[in-house]
């Protein structure tokens, strides 16, 4: 487990994914450039593609669900770029800005409005809370990564 601070005085840290969907259109520059322009400092980032069993365990929440083996073969179709974000209240305010699940119900100035095309293509992954921000930071990321 990689030993940093999630929360400081004023600003957190959260984890982002841009996953293959958004990858394969060529949409990362556009997506990072909308991250950094609402405010987010991106202090760590990496293309990488995820192997079976890593995609397995970091999806390991969802390991009952009906669509577990669809989310499992969509994510390691391709690569990925993760990245780490940090900003004041960076998990609440990432989560607005990547907006609902459904791109159709998602409003329009989020990014899964503007580049996803389903649920399960849906552009891009965001913490959830802090603890899962801490989890899945340490999951992509050695500390000596992040700056």
């Amino acid at each position: 487990m990689v030993n940093f601070e999630i929360k400081t005085m004023t600003k957190e840290l959260t984890f982002t994914m841009i996953k293959p969907d958004a990858v394969e259109k060529k949409l990362m520059a556009s997506i990072l450039s909308l991250i950094a322009n609402n405010g987010f400092e991106i202090i760590a980032i990496k293309m990488k593609k995820l192997k079976l069993k890593e995609a397995e365990s970091f999806y390991g929440i969802h390991k009952e669900q009906p669509f577990f083996s669809n989310l499992i073969s969509f994510i390691t179709r391709g690569p990925v770029v993760v990245a780490v974000l940090k900003k004041e209240n960076a998990v609440e305010d990432f989560r607005k800005l990547i907006g609902n699940t459904n791109p159709e119900k998602a409003e329009n100035h989020t990014i899964r409005k503007k580049f996803a095309t389903s649920i399960g293509e849906n552009a891009i992954h965001g913490s959830d809370s802090l603890e899962n921000a801490k989890n899945e930071i340490s999951f992509h990321f050695s500390e000596k990564e992040i700056f």
